[in-house]
Formats: C-alpha cells, sequence, structure tokens
C-alpha cells in the first residue's frame, strides 16, 4: 500500500462505473455481460468534490445504486482528483488499462488510468476519452484501424491501429468558443444559437481561406458595421473554430472520421469533415463508454 493506494482485482458480477469529469459525472450499473440496468447523470463534476470528499461520494454512490465494486474513469484520476492514476503510453490497449488500474479499496473501488504521448514530438494527456476510444473498438462501433474523433471542449482526435491507440492529439476548440463567448470582445454579439445553417457553414468557408486570428477580429468588426448579423456570429464563431480544429488534420479524400459525440455537437463535425473532403460517421458515445469500461473490468478480473 502506498498513499492509500492498492492492488488487487474485484470479484465478479454486476458492478458500478463512473464517467467522472471535471464538471459531471455519470454513473451507470451494469450487468457482468454488460448490460447497463440504472444509472444517474448530475453536476458533480471533481470540482464540485472538496479535498477528501471523494470516498463520501462513492458512498453516496453505492447507497443509492447498490453495494458494489465501483469501477472510475476520468479526471477522477487526475492531481485535482481522488488519486493519481499513471499514464499510459502509446500504442495503449484495452488489457494495458486494466493491468495499470489504481486500487483504492482492493476489490472495491478502482480508478482507470489516463493515455499518454510522452514520447511523441509534441507530448499529449488524455484521461477518460480512452475508455470511449478502445470500448468503440471493443464494441465493433468502429475498426481496429480507424481515425476517431471525440468533440467537446478539448477535443481529441486518435488513430487506432490493430485495436489500440497509437497516437492522438489534443484542440482546446470548445474552450476556446466558451471563452470567446463569456469574456472577449465578442461576447456581446455571441448570444445567439449554434446549429448546423448557412452562418455555420459560413464559418467553416472561413476557416479554409482566413488566418483564424485575425477572422476572429473581423466578427466583430462585420456585426459593428452591420454586415453580420448579431444572431449569426456565435455560430460563425464556431464554424471558424470547428473548421480550423478539423483542417489540421489534413483529411485525404474519403477519409473515415468516427465521431464519438452527443447528436448536436456530433453534427456540426459531422458538416465540417463533409466539407474538409472526410466521411463523417457517428458513434454512440455512451454505448462506447459502456463497452469500454466493461472490458477492463472483465479483463481485471
Amino acid at each position: 500500500m502506498t498513499g492509500g493506494v492498492v492492488t488487487g482485482s474485484p470479484p465478479g458480477g454486476a458492478f458500478i462505473a463512473i464517467d467522472w469529469g471535471t464538471t459531471n459525472r455519470r454513473c451507470h450499473v451494469i450487468a457482468a455481460d454488460g448490460t447497463v440496468i440504472a444509472g444517474e447523470r448530475d453536476g458533480r463534476g471533481i470540482l464540485s468534490v472538496p479535498p477528501g470528499g471523494f470516498a463520501d461520494e462513492v458512498a453516496g454512490i453505492r447507497a443509492r445504486l447498490g453495494d458494489l465494486p465501483v469501477l472510475c474513469a476520468g479526471m477522477v484520476g487526475s492531481t485535482r482528483g481522488w488519486a493519481v492514476a499513471p499514464y499510459v503510453p502509446c500504442p495503449a490497449t484495452i488489457g494495458a488499462l486494466a493491468e495499470n488500474l489504481i486500487w483504492i479499496e482492493p476489490g472495491r473501488t478502482a480508478i482507470v488510468p489516463g493515455v499518454a504521448t510522452a514520447a511523441a514530438a509534441a507530448p499529449d494527456v488524455m484521461r477518460g476519452e480512452e475508455v470511449q476510444l478502445l470500448g468503440a473498438i471493443a464494441a465493433g462501433l468502429a475498426p481496429p484501424d480507424a481515425l476517431l474523433c471525440q468533440p467537446g471542449t478539448h477535443s481529441k482526435w486518435a488513430t487506432i491501429a490493430d485495436g489500440a491507440i497509437t497516437g492522438f492529439a489534443t484542440a482546446m476548440t470548445g474552450e476556446l468558443f466558451a471563452l470567446l463567448r463569456a469574456h472577449s470582445l465578442l461576447a456581446d454579439f455571441m448570444t445567439g444559437a449554434v446549429a448546423d445553417g448557412s452562418a455555420f457553414r459560413d464559418g467553416l468557408a472561413l476557416a479554409a481561406t482566413a488566418t483564424p486570428l485575425t477572422a476572429l477580429f473581423g466578427e466583430r468588426a462585420g456585426a459593428v458595421l452591420g454586415r453580420t448579423p448579431a444572431d449569426d456570429v456565435a455560430a460563425r464563431v464556431s464554424g471558424l473554430l470547428i473548421g480550423q480544429d478539423v483542417a489540421e488534420r489534413r483529411l485525404a479524400p474519403g477519409t473515415a472520421v468516427h465521431i464519438l459525440a452527443e447528436p448536436g455537437l456530433g453534427d456540426l463535425y459531422a458538416t465540417a469533415v463533409t466539407m474538409a473532403g472526410g466521411v463523417p460517421v457517428a458513434v454512440d458515445s455512451h454505448a462506447a463508454f459502456v463497452a469500454g469500461i466493461t472490458a477492463i473490468r472483465s479483463l481485471a478480473a
């Protein structure tokens, strides 16, 4: 035992899987065969948990969902989380994640490690996304050799080869949009809705031809001068940022991009991928997580 972290292996049967992010948390009760039999979702991400409060949080989850083994993934394994889980280096497999679980309580509570590209020229890390990525492969939702995209606050683009994560890149697309909408000179004009329409596609087209930093200020100028309707600015800026995110992947024509996202954001990325010459393939991100965490559980048992 080191710093409250121990090694061990879980009993068989049902378990609770917690996808524990920075601001949100999703819990699933999963049967031994991978069927989800109960669950809950709330805003109790790691930032909502006071220091030393994770054990009480899990005790509360068990009280609501059942006294079962718990397998956690995501930012709960970060320096701000319950215990620091190590990063598995690429190429990373489901088996490697299962072998490197951090056990808080032997046979009772464990945290899935993240994945890193520390040896690459541009190092990168992920926590939580690895379960969805490899779960999509395990469930047959994507082939064992594929390009996968997980849009979000920090969008992940992962290359999968022979069923392993061989490399990935992170773009701060969603965070930049949120910062611009809340704190920038554009904020007063970014109150409109973001949806796949002419304004969003204008932003995508702009990303292909303009310098992004200059184009962003141009959105303010266009609104001030009345050349761009203020209600369109948010959608245009979203298109500009997502278009730049996709453009940086330099997709070869016809490249399949498997997109793991909620329908709204996934649809925006699908449009961007199509306009860039790729072929978007929607993947159920929740099904991918359940498949991934179930596979990790079975390999660790």
